[in-house]
């Protein structure tokens, strides 16, 4: 018996009381080889097993038993190292699992005996080499850290840190590992400053790097940069780099070791250093609030811009010394925000406003009212002898046809066709159900070839149109066309110009389902802006349609974001190379009328949902472009759009958005930008694109101080590549596809025209008018009664009603396109949707914020505001649009009408896929780590139903990605009060992705917008599924009971993990390259092993090649194409200061106007 496993039963067995028996006998033992056995015995104890061992015995005072065993071997009258460096291996190994042993180090005056035996061995390496790793521990402990720098520990250090030698290197790195746990102390960086220690670290650099071209000597390299990031840390360090040339340093050897994957580690030290001393710049902006200011009802003034002052963002002191990638939006995910009150959660609060006030919204409940009232909508509908049907069928997309090939879509739905097959389960819906005497139907249809020909009777121009082939080349002339201002006449006296516009609206092809550019005009003409819009955006006149293919998921290459930080570097180390041009000022707009001479591109973003507030020529191919505040505030950069001209083809283009402020973004995971071209649309390939390569998005130089912060915080650039296909093209960019307030208001009437008025009722009605005077639309979508008969009516007013709400932030655009999707199908004439319409009645408002929409923002409205912050207690008169439909709600569950669903409509840029947002006092109290007794807390699971519904029939959308958690700060969010206060069980917020898909079968696309479109439309069918149980459950095909069993699982086996997170939150996928980590992470010391690249080279994943699945375009565009259109029709603005210069900015007799552009 015996042995290492027999001491170590026998030290467990006995307690403490055989460990201090061991650790006792080590620190009295005056027997060399009795000493020696007892380090063998500890040392194989501690290397067996895991690191259990090593912290029982650290807890039972193991620690200091080592240190005093030192102490008493360092001050015995001789010295034996063959007992001092075991000694000094094994606690090492201990301290690096004991976070004290610094302190314990200090006290017991260890470390005073470490430098000693240092000074005694400096030219002695493997007597040396264990002391200095016991430095290194000893310093992990910043306080220990600066009483050995007073002690002398640095200068010791210097003089085994030599330049590149091919001895004694385990000393050498060894040295370099402990200067660099000296260096986290401030004093021992300026301690090390004054010594000039600073330029020596250069020069070692240096000279390691030039002579170690076998690259044996990484680490030693590596822990030279860690030395210098370190010191860098604080101003003076900075100052003393800059001073012995350190940025050309870094960049030339950095440059020099692009070549080799295993320096990478090198190169990405040295950027870390580099970015860190360039000088932080403010934004070329005489204020970072936004360019449009607006008199918000009851104050005096608008929100003062905050002006820039050069003491106000002058460097800091000190870099933070403990820098990570988070930033006081996006703290790391916990459970302390979950609200876990029990009374408040199970509360039921008191209105906000008088109970009177509800009766003011029954205007918007006319169909429940309408039978007392002869001349009614109905009335009228039901008595017409003849009917307008809608020109454009509407089908689901379904998931069956997008699994055998996702880069293809099926065809837009043609004139003939009712509509497409249906997936199994849906068809097995409907074959159930129009058995059902209730919801049969014994009115002879029409065809829809037949009903599709009355329509183009009925319009000559669409039957014109139509007839035009999709791909077909324009016929509109490629010269020239200026802008003009039409003639406030009856019409005799047309220009040139206007003739060309309307022969150009001739020759719009027509083939945009729910689009109509004649209408977009007239309704554009309406809408009112702060800046006072004269121009239309091209992609919003002409319009969008989605292209027949489907884009992958851009894949990152490898070290493109570190070629763009070099690009970066450059311009602080070449300030001469630079043109820093500013080629467009929304500020100053004859900065745009000057760049007309210059070799340049051209910018606009002076229309409808537009931003783009200045744009800086970099270089010659390069520009910096910064997006404008949101109205009324100096923060909320995400947005963009903007109209961009006089382009060479095929040059490779290099945009940098330089103000962005989330801490990350999905550009940096396969999320592309958008562009429409002119001329690709004028062939009839009217479509955005996904474009750009080159795409990283990263921590920037600029800094900034927002009104309501006390630090400075720094911005993100978002860069990207373009190669525009055409000469002298005009095109557009965009964040995400844009949706326009006009294109709501024109999509609307299409609709309501297009309706089947015997079958669907549509309502559309002011809700209210916003701050800027806008009305908000609400729309009311149901079946129209079979008859007048009392019976009918009754059965209308039984119908449940769902409540649907979108775009209450302007910058999601995505939300307007699945409202769409949701709009199109209810009104359809598929049968589903006709069931639909016979279950429920539709209350949808599509666009809660049109005034942030109209002027650009992203996230607030006029006042400055989240409006999705500001449901616990709207006012009327800062947030009409929520204070309207919050009564609306009241009002509904006043007269037991409350909705059976509400869902408001939302994007999210930091995940991909759709999912949903709901509300759960159990899963919240789980998830916060409460004791729930299920048995007394009982909740109705139904809020789950819904979403497992859609995960199972929606492609595009994922259950894992929900969750139900109820957060203290989302407590006055749409979806919390409307389940809070109204108790709608099924409250949801539905989440779209700005980026794509990484399950199902649209796993590696990118989003479009047929897909969300289609999500709009399948969120239906799910409606329909939901409520299929009640009515049909007895007759459903096994398949759909499946569908319908998800109600019944219990949420105890679906407890979520992580908070809400609709303000993105840093996205938990890893880049290639962290563009601001300063981890200094130590390998675990070991001084035994071998110096090895092998041991330190970064390990980097493959990189396959990108391929994306681009359109060809052979058809060439010859000539130069710059077009101006312009109509005729009331605008308005809503400055109070419309006089002012920004609204007095006119382009109405220029004759430089790029073409895109349309003057009304």
């Amino acid at each position: 018996m015996g042995g290492p496993g027999y001491a170590l039963i026998s030290i467990e067995s006995k307690g403490s009381m055989g460990l201090k028996l061991v650790t006792g006998s080590l620190q009295n033992s005056c027997e060399k080889d009795v000493t020696l056995n007892i380090l063998s015995v500890l040392s194989e104890l501690l290397s067996a097993g895991t690191h259990r061992r090593i912290h029982y015995m650290i807890a039972k005072g193991g620690s200091e038993a080592l240190l005093q065993t030192l102490v008493n071997l360092a001050r015995s009258d001789s010295l034996d190292y063959s007992l001092i460096v075991p000694l000094l291996r094994l606690m090492v190994k201990v301290g690096q699992r004991d976070e004290k042993f610094g302190e314990k180090a200090q006290i017991l005056e260890a470390t005073d005996v470490t430098l000693s035996l240092i000074r005694r061995n400096l030219t002695k390496s493997d007597n040396v080499t264990p002391c200095l790793y016991a430095i290194q521990l000893y310093a992990s402990n910043v306080s220990v850290a600066e009483m050995l720098g007073i002690n002398g520990a640095m200068e010791l250090l210097f003089k085994i840190i030599t330049p590149y030698t091919r001895r004694h290197t385990h000393s050498v790195k060894a040295a370099v590992a402990a200067l660099a746990a000296l260096l986290k102390s401030k004093s021992n960086i300026r301690r090390a400053v004054n010594r000039s220690y600073v330029s020596v670290l250069l020069q070692f650099y240096q000279d390691w790097h030039s002579s170690d071209s076998a690259n044996h000597y990484i680490p030693i390299r590596r822990g030279l940069l860690r030395c210098l990031k370190h010191i860098t840390n604080v101003r003076s360090g900075r100052e003393a780099f800059h001073q012995a040339n350190g940025m050309e340093i870094l960049y030339t050897t950095a440059q020099e070791s692009l070549h080799c994957k295993n320096l990478d580690p090198l190169v990405s030290a040295a950027i870390q250093v580099m970015r860190k001393c360039c000088p932080k710049w403010t934004l070329p902006l005489s204020s970072i609030s936004s360019s449009y200011m607006y008199l918000v009802p009851g104050t005096n003034k608008p929100i003062s811009r905050k002006i820039y002052d050069q003491e106000d963002d002058s460097e800091d002191e000190d870099e933070d010394m403990n820098t990570n990638l988070t930033n006081d939006e996006n703290k790391d995910e916990d459970d302390d925000d979950l609200e876990t009150d029990l009374k408040k959660l199970k509360s039921v609060p008191v209105p906000d406003r008088p109970v009177e006030e509800f009766k003011q919204y029954k205007a918007f409940c006319l169909e429940l009212f309408d039978s007392k009232d002869n001349t009614s909508d109905m009335e009228e509908a039901l008595n017409a002898t003849k009917s307008i049907s809608s020109v454009y069928t509407h089908n689901i997309p379904f998931t069956e046809r997008c699994t055998d090939n996702c880069y293809t879509v099926v065809d837009q739905p043609t004139p003939g066709v009712t509509f497409f097959s249906k997936t199994r389960v849906e068809q097995n819906i409907l074959n159930t159900i129009s058995n059902k005497p209730r919801i049969s139907d014994n009115t002879s249809m029409k065809t829809q070839e037949q009903m599709s020909m009355e329509y183009k009777l009925k319009n000559p121009s669409k039957l014109r149109s139509s007839n035009m082939v999709a791909g077909e080349s324009s016929s509109f002339p490629t010269k020239c066309i200026k802008t003009f201002k039409l003639k406030d006449c009856d019409g005799a006296d047309e220009s040139e110009s206007h003739k060309v516009v309307k022969q150009l609206l001739e020759q719009h092809q027509g083939n945009i389902p729910f689009h109509d550019p004649h209408v977009y005009m007239s309704v554009a003409g309406n809408a009112k802006s702060i800046p006072g819009y004269k121009v239309l955006a091209f992609p919003d006149f002409w319009g969008h349609c989605s292209p027949s293919y489907s884009y992958k998921l851009m894949e990152k290459k490898l070290g493109s974001q570190r070629d763009r930080i070099f690009e970066d570097i450059q311009r602080y180390l070449r300030p001469s190379d630079l043109l820093n041009r500013v080629v467009f000022d929304l500020d100053n707009p004859s900065v745009a009328e000057g760049s007309e001479e210059m070799n340049c591109l051209k910018f606009f973003s002076k229309f409808e949902s537009g931003n783009l507030r200045k744009v800086i020529q970099v270089r010659e191919l390069e520009y910096d472009l910064i997006m404008n505040a949101d109205v009324n505030t100096d923060q909320h950069h995400q947005w963009f759009y903007f109209e961009v001209s006089a382009m060479r083809a095929n040059v490779p283009y290099r945009f940098n958005v330089i103000n962005c402020e989330k801490v990350n973004s999905q550009f940096n995971y396969g999320m592309q930008p958008v562009i429409y071209s002119v001329k690709e649309a004028l062939k009839g390939r009217t479509y955005w694109m996904r474009t750009g390569s080159n795409i990283c998005y990263y921590k920037n130089l600029f800094c900034y101080r927002a009104s309501d912060a006390k630090k400075r915080r720094r911005y993100y650039t978002l860069t990207f590549t373009v190669k525009f296909q055409h000469y002298d093209d005009v095109c557009y960019l965009a964040y995400h596809y844009p949706y326009t307030y006009s294109a709501l208001l024109s999509h609307l009437q299409i609709l309501e025209q297009s309706c089947n008025a015997q079958k669907v009722y549509f309502k559309q009605q002011t809700l209210c008018h916003t701050l800027a005077g806008n009305p908000c639309p609400v729309v009311t979508i149901t079946a129209m009664p079979k008859s007048s008969s009392q019976k009918h009516r009754d059965e209308l007013c039984g119908r449940q009603y769902i409540v649907l709400t979108a775009r209450v932030h302007p910058g999601e655009s995505n939300a307007s396109w699945v409202m769409k999707g949701t709009l199109e199908f209810l009104t359809s004439s598929d049968p589903i949707a006709q069931i639909l319409r016979e279950m429920f009645i539709f209350k949808i408002v599509p666009m809660l914020n049109p005034d942030g929409v109209i002027n650009g923002n992203h996230r607030c409205s006029l006042n400055g505001e989240d409006l999705n912050r500001q449901w616990l207690s709207p006012k009327h008169n800062l947030q009409p649009t929520i204070y309207h439909v919050k009564g609306l709600l009241y009002y509904l569950n006043s007269i037991g009408r409350t909705p059976l669903v509400f869902c408001d409509y939302h994007g999210h840029s930091q995940r991909k896929n759709v999912f949903f947002y709901g509300c759960s006092i159990k899963e919240t109290l789980w998830q916060a780590g409460c004791v729930v007794d299920s048995s007394v807390l009982m909740e109705d699971v139904g809020y789950r139903t819904l979403p497992k519904i859609l995960d199972k029939i929606a492609p595009a959308f994922s259950m894992s990605n929900s969750n139900f958690l109820v957060e203290k700060a989302r407590a006055s969010t749409a979806r919390v009060v409307v389940w809070h206060d109204m108790r709608v069980l099924r409250s949801y917020t539905m989440e779209s992705t700005y980026c794509g898909f990484n399950q199902g079968p649209y796993k590696g696309l990118q989003v479009g917008t047929k897909e969300l479109e289609e999500m709009g439309a399948k969120f239906c069918l799910g409606l329909l599924i939901l409520l299929s149980k009640s009515f049909y459950s007895g007759t459903l095909h096994p398949q759909v009971e499946a569908l319908l069993d998800a109600e019944r699982e219990s949420a105890d086996n679906h407890r979520t993990s992580g908070n809400e997170t609709d303000d993105e939150p840093p996205c938990e996928e890893k880049i290639d390259y962290n563009t601001d980590s300063c981890s200094d992470q130590e390998v675990d010391i070991q001084p035994e092993d071998r110096l090895s690249e092998k041991d330190h080279a970064a390990t980097k994943g493959q990189s396959p090649t990108s391929n994306m699945k681009e359109e060809a375009f052979s058809t060439k565009y010859n000539g130069s194409l710059r077009t101006s259109l312009t109509m005729s029709s009331k605008q308005y603005s809503c400055s109070p200061e419309s006089s002012s210069s920004l609204s007095e900015q006119s382009f109405e007799n220029s004759s430089k106007t790029p073409m895109g552009h349309y003057l009304y």
